[in-house]
């Protein structure tokens, strides 16, 4: 997993990584939005849905924490193991949108992620513990890692993912 020098070095990557992203959604055609296929695992809608349904979640489970709500990770009646469910929500949540509106979606909630995320002190980023919500794995993961696995790695993923849609779009 990449490593980071402090929350200013893993903002901009997840400012590069976004923009790399979504730049790729330009040239989509509406009609093509939900179109799936063999090869890539999800449609544009859903690629977009998923992105957007990890920052949202990251965000609610602090704010719940700092509401002093119990937090369950990753959600109320889902477990670690059994993310469809999960991934289904996320796409029933957006499945009404057009790309435009998605991407503008995505845009802006890159944003507002950021400036959730500088809100965090570098020891809380970057040291175990510094939220509840963080260590609730075994895994004890400080919070530098759960922002990096949902936004930068799959920005990043996703955009590959695209790219080869794109491609077979295109030959099909």
């Amino acid at each position: 997993m990449k490593e980071y020098a402090n929350k200013a070095a893993l903002a901009e990557e997840i400012r590069k990584t976004a923009a790399a992203f979504i730049a790729e959604f330009e040239e989509l055609a509406e009609a093509d939005k939900d179109l799936h296929l063999p090869g890539v695992e999800r449609s544009p809608q859903e690629m977009l849905a998923y992105q957007l349904g990890w920052m949202a979640l990251l965000r609610s489970w602090d704010a719940d924490e700092l509401a002093g709500k119990t937090v369950i990770t990753p959600a109320v009646g889902v477990k670690w193991n059994q993310m469809g469910a999960l991934y289904q929500g996320f796409y029933a949540a957006h499945a009404d949108c057009t790309l435009a509106q998605m991407k503008a979606k995505f845009t802006a909630t890159v944003e507002e992620f950021l400036v959730w995320f500088d809100r965090f002190t570098e020891e809380e980023v970057f040291s175990p513990g510094g939220r509840k919500w963080a260590s609730s794995t075994p895994s004890n993961w400080p919070i530098w890692k759960w922002v990096h696995i949902n936004t930068a790695a799959p920005f990043k993923t996703f955009r590959a993912q695209i790219r080869k849609w794109k491609k077979l779009r295109v030959t099909e």
